[in-house]
């Protein structure tokens, strides 16, 4: 009768703690990456090989993803595959998290909303690292190196006569804009040829030169280029001015006859001190930076790990995993190897099932309303044998 007490009690306490981590489940429904768990139980051993009455085993973290949502923030991500986001600490120390709530930092970090860890990146050797957009938040100024000039000039009738490309803005060192106007004349020396004046804003000539044409209409060497000085800040700049490849028609041509002049100028590069417009995660969570001035840009890449048995893993605080000291994480990239696909502005919602989880409330309920009745059989039939002893 003792040891059915006994088995009674360790039922109550055992279906407790089923009932706890149930709660927990139900609890965290709601909450992104959470991953639900599992209670085990176990009999306990006793003399002789027997069993008496029963203990928790142990949890186990379903490994089951939950459904991915949008949220459209940009720094929100999940999941679609196998893996784990990196979280690193001060002090390095490693988590894990199938809960993509990223958000920029202060200092341009990007961090886990709820733990303020900071999330890795991997680089091209497998170094994790932390992931940092502050250098860029801007692109730095480029000067103009090239102009392609692209188009036909027209050589016979009322159009053989002056043209004048106005407004060609190109960049200094600084990132100040300088506009220019290249003026088109035509010469009889050499055959087809055209003298070019560039001038600056104020009239200043910069340079003059002579770009000639076959006779099939197609840039003749030696004269398909023009180099035009730019002084800015007491430093002197080279702009090449391209007319495109020898006896081809990639960039200007002259025509014999045509309605007018279609030559234009195609500024290559060059641009101002540049702010960022908006940055997202692509498919292999690589950051996609684009830039006021139009210009795209690759940033750090999240970094993934992953588990020979992601069951295993210890559950902690904000929805945290670590993992235990026998069990070492593979890192890597998403879409290589065994790792998902990264979907930017979504996120992982928990994987808890609440049909699941009332159906083991309700088998809890049984073992526990059970147990309790063994317990008061129990309790019965020790106060009958010690009222009969009394009684004798």
């Amino acid at each position: 009768m003792l040891q059915a007490f006994f088995n009674g009690m360790s039922g109550l306490f055992s279906f407790a703690k089923g009932l706890d981590n149930v709660s927990n489940n139900v609890s965290n429904m709601n909450t992104p990456g959470y991953r639900g768990s599992d209670t085990f139980y176990r009999a306990v051993n006793g003399q002789d090989g027997q069993s008496f009455g029963s203990g928790i085993a142990g949890t186990e973290v379903r490994i089951k993803p939950g459904e991915n949502r949008q949220t459209g923030n940009n720094t929100n991500v999940a999941i679609n595959g196998a893996g784990f986001f990196v979280l690193r600490d001060e002090q390095g120390a490693l988590s894990y998290t199938r809960a993509g709530q990223f958000q920029i930092d202060k200092d341009g970090y990007l961090v886990d909303t709820i733990s303020q860890r900071r999330t890795a990146g991997i680089d091209s050797a497998g170094t994790l690292f932390d992931i940092n957009i502050q250098r860029q938040r801007t692109l730095p100024p480029q000067a103009t190196t090239r102009v392609e000039m692209v188009g036909a000039l027209a050589r016979s009738g009322p159009t053989d006569s002056t043209h004048q490309i106005n407004s060609v803005q190109v960049f200094d060192a600084t990132g100040a804009s300088h506009t220019l106007s290249v003026k088109f004349e035509p010469q009889t020396t050499p055959v087809n040829s055209w003298r070019v004046t560039v001038s600056d804003t104020s009239g200043a000539q910069l340079q003059t030169g002579t770009v000639a044409f076959g006779a099939d209409g197609s840039p003749i060497a030696g004269f398909n280029t023009l180099s035009v000085p730019l002084t800015a800040n007491g430093a002197v700049q080279s702009i090449l001015l391209d007319f495109g490849t020898p006896g081809s028609f990639n960039l200007a041509s002259q025509v014999a006859s045509g309605p007018s002049h279609t030559l234009g100028a195609r500024v290559v590069d060059g641009s101002a001190i540049a702010g960022l417009n908006t940055f997202a995660f692509d498919e292999q969570g690589i950051l996609k930076f684009t830039y006021a001035n139009g210009e795209k840009r690759d940033g750090s890449q999240l970094a993934l790990a992953d588990f020979a048995d992601e069951s295993a893993l210890i559950a902690g605080a904000n929805s945290l995993y670590h993992s235990p000291s026998s069990m070492q994480a593979q890192f890597g990239r998403a879409g290589e190897k065994q790792f998902g696909r990264i979907q930017g502005g979504y996120l992982e919602l928990s994987n808890v099932d609440l049909a699941q989880e009332f159906g083991d409330i309700l088998i809890i309920q049984r073992g526990y309303q059970a147990s309790s009745r063994v317990m008061t059989v129990s309790n019965e039939m020790l106060e009958q044998l010690y009222n009969g002893t009394r009684g004798g």
